[in-house]
């Protein structure tokens, strides 16, 4: 089954209209990439924990928001640091950081059945020869994907340990990659079976 990542809640934050945390979210992404400066990174980091706060999402919401990505936060710290400052490092680390965060927040104050509708609002002012539901369809199933692959690999990462593959790539990459390609086609066919094309 698919789920999403939603926290009920009653904050302005999960009352405002999905729509409006969509285009919020694109800006503060946007400003973060434009504005290289310190001083936008640090307000970035500072709405955030507010954003947190006025939503009622405690260190534990957002310590699980991120905890999936430190490897790869790691890495791209070490990469930077391999190949640039000490302060670059922290620097992107930090504003990758920002980012993950933004949107753990909109997803964990918004329903998926919210995120596609707010997805068609904004589309909805788009030419006649755009495909707006496909294309609300298409990213809400990512948008519940991303949850469910996470679950998975917890799922297969615990079972290889019990193995004592824990540590083997390959024998944690391939189980998941097999049940998310099944997964997909279940979708697939259910999509089909509703006569979506």
């Amino acid at each position: 089954m698919l789920t999403d990542l939603y926290i009920s809640g009653d904050s302005p934050l999960h009352r405002a209209r999905p729509a409006w945390k969509l285009v919020l979210l694109f800006l503060f992404c946007t400003l973060l990439f434009v504005v290289t400066h310190p001083v936008m990174l640090a307000i970035g980091l500072v709405t955030i924990a507010l954003g947190y706060a006025v939503a009622g999402l405690g260190p534990r919401a957002a310590y699980t928001a991120i905890r999936p990505a430190f490897f790869v936060l790691a890495i791209i710290f070490a990469a930077q640091l391999w190949l640039e400052t000490l302060w670059l490092a922290i620097y992107v680390t930090l504003r990758l950081f920002a980012l993950l965060m933004a949107a753990a927040l909109v997803t964990y104050t918004t329903r998926a059945s919210e995120f596609t509708e707010g997805l068609l609002a904004l589309l909805s002012r788009a030419p006649s020869w755009v495909p707006k539901a496909k294309i609300a369809l298409a990213i809400s199933l990512v948008w519940r994907f991303i949850p469910m692959i996470r679950a998975q690999f917890d799922e297969v990462r615990e079972a290889q340990r019990a193995r004592g593959l824990d540590r083997n790539m390959l024998a944690l990459v391939v189980p998941l990659v097999v049940r998310t390609l099944k997964t997909a086609d279940e979708v697939a066919e259910a999509i089909t079976a509703r006569s979506l094309d």
